[in-house]
């Protein structure tokens, strides 16, 4: 199989970073699988719609035993898996005080437990092969603390140390496993958290130096270049931030704003 028909699979690809990921690796010659709690219909159209190739599977990404039959599934579908993208995910805003245990645990089984299952089932079969590349789409809450998010601080901190790990055990047998970090991102999941009244676009744009929320694109093309055997070859057990400068901004407010 030529080098332009590469296989890549996006978990949480029916909207969003994974929709906009999917369609950019379609893009560059992948043939796409995308993996969703929902129905990603509308994703495999739009790539088959622009020339590409794209299966749609509906699967719970927390439950082993679907996780079990969709692995192998998505091997025959075309003989070969390149690349795994971690990026289903769910959020919760609420004080820590005020967080239930059943939530809790709910943010950890999608936002870390699945990519657990996923990478290790992907990652056996890449390492048969001593080739393959895994992006886990983390967050800025994986590096510092965000109010009001203990469940997915929690989730995407360990979704980070997740990933150095694995590129530790991984990287001397040719599978990479890396992670990018956003900040705030124009989505549906912001949309939703909007509506709950938590928080404001001044809100994020007057602490972001260069004063915009990040679009799904920005963070599809940091995803594709980790992906990327050539582009990112020795790239390993890194989180490629992608914040507009959030994380590297030490300033206070009205020192920051002076400098729009």
């Amino acid at each position: 199989m030529s080098a332009d028909q590469r296989v890549a699979v996006v978990a949480g690809g029916g909207r969003g970073i994974g929709r906009r990921t999917a369609e950019l690796l379609a893009g560059r010659g992948y043939r796409l699988i995308i993996i969703d709690l929902q129905d990603s219909l509308d994703t495999v159209n739009a790539i088959e719609s622009a020339g590409n190739e794209a299966s749609g599977y509906v699967g719970d990404l927390t439950d082993q035993i679907a996780m079990e039959h969709f692995v192998p599934w998505a091997f025959d579908r075309w003989g070969r898996v390149d690349a795994l993208v971690n990026n289903a995910g769910i959020s919760l805003i609420a004080p820590a005080e005020h967080t239930t245990l059943s939530d809790f645990r709910r943010v950890l089984e999608v936002n870390l437990v699945a990519p657990f299952l996923l990478s290790q089932s992907f990652g056996a079969r890449m390492l048969e092969t001593r080739s393959g590349s895994i992006v886990n789409v983390a967050s800025i809450a994986g590096l510092v603390g965000v109010a009001d998010r203990a469940a997915y601080n929690a989730s995407k901190h360990g979704l980070v140390g997740l990933t150095r790990t694995l590129a530790a055990e991984w990287g001397g047998r040719g599978v990479r496993v890396n992670a990018v970090c956003p900040g705030w991102v124009k989505t549906e999941m912001d949309a939703a958290d909007q509506a709950r009244g938590t928080y404001s676009d001044a809100d994020i744009t007057t602490r972001v130096p260069m004063a915009r929320f990040a679009t799904p694109g920005d963070v599809a093309r940091a995803i594709a270049f980790l992906a990327d055997d050539q582009e990112s070859a020795f790239v390993n057990g890194h989180t490629l931030v992608v914040d507009g400068g959030w994380t590297a901004d030490g300033s206070w407010e009205s020192l920051r704003l002076q400098k729009r």
